[in-house]
């Protein structure tokens, strides 16, 4: 394969991912929830083909080419291309406040949570390690709050999920990162704990963990673990 050439597969959506990455994971997510047939690119991330500029010149995954040649980029974007692209999954609420509010929650896990998991493992002195849990910990509580809200609204239909019982783009956009983190749990002892303030949080999460919409994309916690060391600073 030259430089000036990539890899695709004709009238499909190819789809440049990479197995361990969670934001690669929503993209992946979203086409299985939809219902959609997809061919993967496997990405080595550490070692990247020399024509991935051509895909991406971020050179990040996930990435995706569609039927027209059309390449996209972000995850995030990827999905909800997904859910506007195939109405007929349900993955969006058509509903201006319903999807505003759903924007929100995913606001709020992506800067409350999200930075968090990585901030306990990359910090070496134990005082911030401490902030860093204390910081994860409140904004899972924040989600907490939120879902809890949201399953008294009417879209709610009150839980588990998102969308009541459906598992939809509130958890594509969110799960792979509940999944990471087994990394904080494993290297800096995180633990979420099962009281009050947790309790919508861990009634989600436990009915995602059971759904192929999670498990099916979801690596094997060994292998994230191993994964993971790259992030760990040694304690000082």
């Amino acid at each position: 394969m030259s430089a000036t050439t990539f890899p695709f597969k004709e009238n499909a959506y190819t789809l440049y991912s990479n197995a361990l990455c969670p934001y690669a994971q929503r993209a992946i997510r979203a086409f299985n929830a939809a219902k959609v047939p997809y061919v993967v690119e496997d990405i080595d991330l550490k070692n990247k083909p020399e024509w991935y500029h051509l895909v991406n010149p971020q050179l990040k995954v996930p990435a995706l080419r569609t039927p027209d040649g059309t390449i996209l980029i972000e995850s995030l974007v990827i999905a909800e291309f997904v859910a506007d692209q195939f109405p007929e999954a349900g993955l969006l609420s058509s509903n201006a406040t319903e999807r505003a509010q759903l924007r929100l929650f995913i606001e709020l896990f992506s800067s409350r949570v999200n930075p968090f998991i990585y901030r306990t493992l990359t910090s070496s002195a134990v005082e911030d390690q401490n902030q860093a849990k204390e910081s994860l910990l409140a904004g899972i509580r924040a989600v907490s709050d939120e879902l809890e809200q949201q399953w008294q609204r009417s879209s709610g239909k009150g839980g588990p999920f998102w969308y009541g019982d459906k598992f939809g783009f509130a958890e594509i956009a969110t799960v792979s990162f509940v999944g990471m983190l087994i990394l904080p749990g494993h290297y800096r002892g995180v633990a979420i704990p099962e009281t009050a303030e947790y309790a919508a949080f861990n009634k989600w999460k436990s009915a995602f963990f059971q759904h192929p919409g999670f498990t099916d994309v979801k690596p094997e916690g060994a292998v994230l673990i191993e994964a993971g060391k790259k992030f760990v600073a040694e304690t000082k």
